[in-house]
This record gives C-alpha cells, structure tokens and sequence, in this order.
C-alpha cells in the first residue's frame, strides 16, 4: 500500500485534494486517484484533485483532474487554492511565521490553457487570467422541444451562460445537465452557469460543473465567464457607461463573493483578475 502526502484546500467553496508531485512522481494513474480521492463517502471527498509538477518556465505547473477522473484545461479556484498553496510552503521553508507568510509575491503558474500569475495578500488570492475567447451572445438552443437562448464564453475552459430569475428555487441540475451534454458543445461538453443581476456590477451566480456532474457551491472560471457575458450584455442594451476598466461582484451559492476585474480595449476584453479567499483545511497522508 502507498502513502502519499495530501493537502486539502477550499476557495470560495470549491474544494480541492492537492498532490505536491514536484519532488517525486508517484507511479499511480492520476484519473483513478481523482475518482477515489474525490469520493465524499469513500475517500477524503472534493470537487477536484490539483497535482503540481515542476515547470521550466513558471513556479509550478498545475493540473487539475475532475471527480470523475476526466482532465480539465484549468480552473480558477483550483489554481487560486494552488497558489496560496505555494506561498504557505516557501514561508515555512525559511521559517516564517504563519501570519506573515501571505505576501504581495507573485507566483506564476502553468497550465494547459495558457500561464496565469498569482498574488497573495493574506487570505485573499489573485489569478490574472488568460484571455476570453470563442464569445458568441445569444444562441440558441433547443432543449425539450423549446427554444432557449444561451451565451457562450472560454474563460480558460468551455462556459454557457443563461440571465435567469428566482435563483434560489432554481433546478440547475435538471437544466444544466442537458445544455451541459448538448450536441453543440460537443465533444468537449461546457459548463453551465445560471446568473441573477443584483445591479449594473453584481450578480449572483449557481454553476453546474463539467467532470463534477453537479452543482458546485462556486466555480472561478464560472464567475469570470458570466461577469463578462453579462457586462456585453449590458454593453448591447447601452446600459453602462463606456469605460476602460471594470469590476463585478459574484454571489457564490456558498454565500462567499468572488471579485472579477477586466479591461476593455474596443471588442477586446484582456487583463482579467479573479481574487477571492482561500485556506488549507488539513493535510495528512492517503493510502492508495
């Protein structure tokens, strides 16, 4: 039987298992070890595992599997937890104690959809997202024999994003499954998330996961990817003012608030921020 060292992490309500696989590489199959790790009743239980491996051109590099095992291009939360991660560990190599080992440094992070900087300020953490892409307002789908209208956003990983109303009461699960496996986002599938605004710079968001299968209590590239949707749509309806910079407040259905932060250059979007808490939960050692 293996023993293999584990921290678990929570940001903003995603919670993740992390493998530090930098110093030795465990022969074990990474999408296994997520589905087992992962199971909330017969292992240690988390919306994801994050393993770190070594990089040539940033601190670490971060991959992220799913629950069901499935490997992801990134996510936010995940590297956000990552990060925070990373600080902790080189705080404690020099000795430093725990209140002041979160520092402005930034950490720089490689991932599969691109690199992504990280900075520390006590418990809050900041990911400079890569830029948005594939952006079509819009859609339209059909779901049941009717017609509903979708946007759709890559905010490092495949987004649909629907205004809704009566959120709390909403059944995102029976919604967001099939939009989730519909044939237009297919073979990748996307992740679905359902947006109520608060104001012209808040909304509150409820996001089924892709790989998770369900509805997650937060999801980063989520937050990210219906700031933006609903900013362009604010934008269409020439409900904002034309600024240069903006920033929107995200109601995480763990009660949590994520803070997304962009800049505008015509029809480009670029420079996004995601910035929210996170924290070690415990570590210890799993048995494989």
């Amino acid at each position: 039987m293996m023993r293999i060292a584990i921290t678990k992490l929570v940001a903003s309500g995603n919670d993740f298992v992390l493998l530090d696989a930098r110093a030795y590489a465990p022969k074990i199959q990474l999408n296994t070890l997520a589905k087992n790790i992962c199971n909330r009743k017969f292992g240690i239980g988390a919306d994801g595992l994050l393993v770190l491996e070594k990089s040539k051109k940033a601190t670490f590099k971060m991959r992220i599997f799913n629950t069901d095992g499935s490997e992801a291009e990134m996510c936010g939360n995940g590297a956000r937890c990552a990060a925070y991660y990373i600080r902790q560990q080189k705080a404690a190599a020099k000795g430093e104690p725990r209140q002041r080992r979160e520092s402005r440094k930034q950490i720089l992070i490689e991932t599969k959809a691109g690199m992504l900087t990280a900075q520390i300020d006590k418990d809050q953490v900041a990911i400079n997202m890569t830029r948005p892409k594939d952006i079509k307002l819009d859609i339209l789908l059909m779901l049941n024999r009717r017609k509903v209208k979708a946007n759709f956003i890559n905010s490092g990983v495949p987004h649909v994003v629907l205004l809704s109303e009566g959120l709390e009461d909403f059944d995102v699960f029976s919604l967001g499954r099939p939009i989730r496996y519909h044939k237009r986002f297919q073979p990748k599938g996307t992740n679905v998330n359902f947006i109520e605004p608060i104001s012209t710079n808040r909304i509150k968001i409820r996001t089924y996961e892709r790989g998770v299968e369900q509805e997650t209590l937060a999801c980063g590239t989520g937050a990210v990817a219906s700031s933006i949707i609903y900013f362009l749509k604010l934008r269409e309806n020439k409900l904002i003012k034309d600024l240069k910079s903006f920033k929107f407040f995200v109601q995480t259905r763990s009660g949590e608030t994520l803070e997304v932060n962009f800049d505008v250059h015509n029809k480009t979007i670029d420079n996004v921020w995601l910035k929210g808490k996170a924290r070690i939960i415990c570590e210890g050692v799993y048995y494989v």
